[in-house]
C-alpha cells in the first residue's frame, strides 16, 4: 500500500508529491520515506522536472510525523526497524536541505515531528492559517529529530529551547518568525498556488523559462499568493523565554519559569514536568551541542545517536503508549523525577549506535 500512500504527478515542469494517509494525518511510513527519496531522485535526474511541491491529502494537516504505532510495536518487541526507519528518515532530510530544484512545501494544517522533517528544510516553506507546527517529542520520550534540534538551535535567543522543551505547538506568524517558514498564503488560495507554479514553470518545450532552474519563476509566483500571517505571541515572549531558558539545567529552567511571575512562563514550567525528564535532558544536551554543529548533516548524526538510545528506554514505550495507544495521558515515566536523571543516563544518547552511524559504519563525528 505504501506506493498509494505518496502520490506523484506532473503538472507542467512541476513534480508533485502527495502524502496520502488522510485518516493517519499522513503519518510517514517507511515506505512513504523511501517512496519520497526515489521520486526526489528521479526528478533531480529528469531535465522536464524543474521544482517540485510537496503537500498532504486531507485538510487535516501536512504529517503529523512519523508512524509511533509502529514504532512503539518495533521497541516493546526489542527490534532494529525503528533504527532503519529513523537512519532513511534522517538521511531524507538532508537530502531535501540540498535539493538542487526548487521545493516548496505547503505546511498547512499540523505538521508536527516527521512533517517538520520534509517540510521545514526546503528551499520555499509555506504556512497558512491552519498551520500548526511542532516538535512535541519529549511528550513521547524521544528527543527532538529530523534535523529539529538543528532549527531550533537557531531559532531567536532561547526561544527554540522553550519549543523543544514544552513540545509547544505555534502557527503561521510564528514559525515565520522562528525561521521555520518562509510565506505565509491562506489556505483557501492553495490549489490556485499550485496550479500557478505549474503553469509559471513550464507547460511545453522551451516556456516557463526562468532563471536558476525555476527559482525565480516560484519566487514570482509564491509572492502573488503570499500575504500577511495574524499575529502571534513568541516574540512579546522572549524576555521571559530568554531570562528562563539560559540556564544550564531543565531544573534550574523551570525554577526560573516558576519564579518569573509572567502566567505564561508558569504554565510553561507545569507543561514541561509532565514531559519525560530523561528526554527533557537529553534535549536540552542536544540543543546546546547543535549550536555548535555547523550542518545539518552533523546534527542529524546526533539525532540518531539520541534517538536510536530512546529505544532502549522504558520512556519511549510508556510515552506512546499514554499519549496514542491508551490516550491516558498518564505516563508512567522511569525515572519520574528530573533529579533522578543521571549524567551517565544522558551520556547514552550521544554514543553512536550498534548498528552503526547514519551515513555508513561505526565513527564518531
Amino acid at each position: 500500500m505504501d506506493e498509494q500512500h505518496v502520490l506523484t504527478d506532473r503538472q507542467g515542469s512541476v513534480g508533485r508529491l502527495t502524502l496520502n494517509r488522510p485518516r493517519a494525518l499522513n503519518a510517514l511510513t517507511h515506505g512513504m520515506v523511501s517512496a519520497i527519496s526515489e521520486a526526489l531522485t528521479a526528478w533531480e535526474a529528469d531535465d522536464r522536472v524543474r521544482a517540485v511541491v510537496i503537500s498532504g491529502a486531507g485538510e487535516r494537516g501536512l504529517c503529523a510525523g512519523g508512524d509511533i504505532r509502529a514504532i512503539y510495536e518495533d521497541a516493546r518487541a526489542g527490534g532494529g526497524a525503528s533504527a532503519e526507519f529513523w537512519r532513511d528518515e534522517y538521511r531524507l532530510n538532508a537530502y531535501i536541505a540540498r535539493y538542487p530544484k526548487p521545493y516548496v512545501a505547503f505546511m498547512d494544517g499540523i505538521v508536527m515531528g516527521g512533517g517538520v522533517g520534509i517540510s521545514a528544510h526546503g528551499g520555499v516553506r509555506i504556512v497558512t492559517e491552519r498551520s500548526a507546527v511542532a516538535m512535541p517529542e519529549t511528550g513521547i520520550g524521544l528527543v527532538p529529530d529530523v534535523g529539529g534540534t538543528y532549527l531550533l538551535s537557531r531559532a531567536p535567543g532561547e526561544v527554540g529551547t522553550h519549543l523543544a522543551l514544552t513540545g509547544a505547538v505555534v502557527g503561521a506568524a510564528d514559525a515565520l518568525w522562528c525561521g521555520l517558514a518562509d510565506h505565509f498564503v491562506r489556505a483557501e488560495r492553495l490549489g490556485a498556488l499550485r496550479g500557478a507554479l505549474g503553469d509559471a514553470i513550464g507547460g511545453g518545450e522551451g516556456e516557463g523559462e526562468a532563471e536558476g532552474d525555476g527559482v525565480g519563476a516560484v519566487r514570482d509566483v509564491v509572492a502573488r499568493y503570499a500575504g500577511v500571517a495574524p499575529e502571534g505571541r513568541l516574540a512579546g515572549d522572549r524576555e521571559w523565554i530568554d531570562g528562563c531558558y539560559a540556564a544550564d539545567t531543565v531544573e534550574e529552567i523551570v525554577d526560573r519559569l516558576y519564579g518569573h511571575g509572567h502566567p505564561a512562563a508558569k504554565e510553561a514550567a507545569e507543561t514541561i514536568l509532565t514531559r519525560s525528564p530523561t528526554a527533557l535532558k537529553a534535549t536540552l544536551a542536544s540543543l546546546r551541542a547543535a549550536r555548535a554543529l555547523p550542518t545539518l548533516e552533523r546534527v542529524l548524526e546526533r539525532e540518531y545517536r539520541a534517538s536510536c538510545a530512546a529505544l532502549g528506554t522504558v520512556d519511549l514505550v510508556e510515552g506512546i503508549r499514554a499519549q496514542v495507544i491508551d490516550k491516558d495521558r498518564a505516563p508512567r515515566w522511569a525515572p519520574r523525577e528530573l533529579s533522578g536523571v543521571s549524567e551517565a543516563e544522558v551520556s547514552r544518547f550521544l554514543v553512536v549506535p550498534v548498528g552503526g552511524d547514519l551515513w555508513g559504519e561505526c565513527g564518531g563525528s
